[in-house]
């Protein structure tokens, strides 16, 4: 087995994730959502690393959700990456395809596949006894999701490094947060292995590309928009914000003491 570097940079961004969230603990078995893409493959490579080097074990196994399209691309490369990293590879089959595009009523395609395909890996890992499960979300993920949940859904909210899943009683993790997408697209000059494209008919065409897009040409005139949106995410900075909407039955209270405190000889009603 060829052995594996990154560069020292890459290195510390995974350790001060690791330590500064408290990712993984002694005895963990961590299920790697693995799709063969540039992000997941990037996550399990510097997740076996982390494995070699850091001070307590844990497990790693990767499962990859075939989506059922029917431009799947060939599993074979991803088992052969995995028996080359020593990482077990499972395959689950999905009817994920056929229900996003042909049974969702309308919804929004994007958010039904992530839901159904993190369904089918929480599952697996329970069914399987791991108890923590790795997802490949990066920095420009977590910026890219807190700007489209105040554009789409009136929301400040975006995805946190680590979650606790009550349900399941599994824990997410995401050693990416701190890469930026760039960062992970230039380490494929570090690792042996060809991530494989999306077969998603909309790759390319979703809400989300076109908030990449939008925050790309932002930068163009303003260099900090990307750093200021990765610090207004942060809890314990200074929020400035309406008070919330009142309720109906609050609006009504309101215009009845509003009412009473004002007399048709007040100031304000003469003309």
């Amino acid at each position: 087995m060829k052995k594996r570097i990154l560069p020292k940079n890459y290195v510390r961004k995974l350790w001060r994730t690791a330590v500064e969230f408290k990712l993984l603990q002694p005895g963990d078995r961590v299920l790697v959502g693995f799709s063969g893409g540039k992000d997941s493959s990037f996550l399990l490579y510097a997740l076996k690393i982390l494995q070699h080097n850091f001070p307590f074990s844990f497990e790693l196994g990767a499962i990859h959700v075939d989506m059922g399209f029917e431009k799947d691309s060939d599993p074979s490369p991803l088992e052969e990456f995995c028996r080359e990293l020593g990482v077990p590879f499972h395959l689950q089959p999905s009817r994920i395809a056929q229900i996003v595009f042909r049974e969702n009523n309308g919804q929004n395609p994007c958010s039904i596949c992530a839901h159904l395909r993190r369904g089918i890996i929480n599952d697996y890992a329970v069914k399987k006894d791991y108890n923590k499960v790795a997802l490949a979300h990066h920095y420009d993920d977590a910026v890219e999701t807190f700007l489209m949940s105040q554009l789409y859904s009136g929301q400040l909210r975006t995805f946190s490094p680590k979650t606790y899943l009550d349900r399941t009683g599994l824990t997410v993790i995401r050693p990416l947060c701190y890469f930026r997408e760039s960062e992970i697209k230039g380490a494929f000059r570090f690792i042996n292995y060809r991530p494989v494209a999306s077969p998603c008919p909309l790759n390319g065409r979703t809400k989300r590309q076109e908030v990449k897009e939008l925050i790309r040409s932002l930068l163009k005139k303003n260099k900090l928009v990307f750093d200021n949106l990765a610090s207004a995410m942060r809890e314990g900075n200074h929020i400035e914000l309406w008070p919330s909407k009142l309720s109906r039955e609050e609006m009504k209270k309101n215009y009845r003491e509003f009412q009473s405190n004002h007399s048709p000889e007040s100031d304000f009603s003469r003309e």
